[in-house]
């Protein structure tokens, strides 16, 4: 079902890399948490683990997005996507 125009919707569910934070704003994510992964990596690296899993993340989110043509966040829509 169609969400009403100005709903945020929030994802936070199974994002585990960039590209699922891509997907996840393509299909129409307001905001994508990552809590799992930012947990692991605050237990296993304190910190500075915490910072290495952002610049991963962004790392991978930035490939994503030039590998699927988006300059910019707005960029990213539904069509970056295959849905069934």
């Amino acid at each position: 079902a169609a969400v009403p125009p100005g709903t945020p919707v929030l994802l936070d569910s199974g994002v585990r890399r960039g590209t699922d934070v891509v997907k996840a704003l393509a299909l129409g994510a307001t905001v994508v948490g990552v809590g799992k992964p930012l947990f692991f990596s605050l237990a296993v690296g304190g910190e500075r683990g915490v910072d290495k899993l952002f610049e991963i993340l962004a790392e991978e989110i930035r490939v994503a997005m030039a590998l699927t043509g988006c300059a910019s966040l707005a960029d990213i829509t539904g069509d970056v996507v295959c849905t069934r």
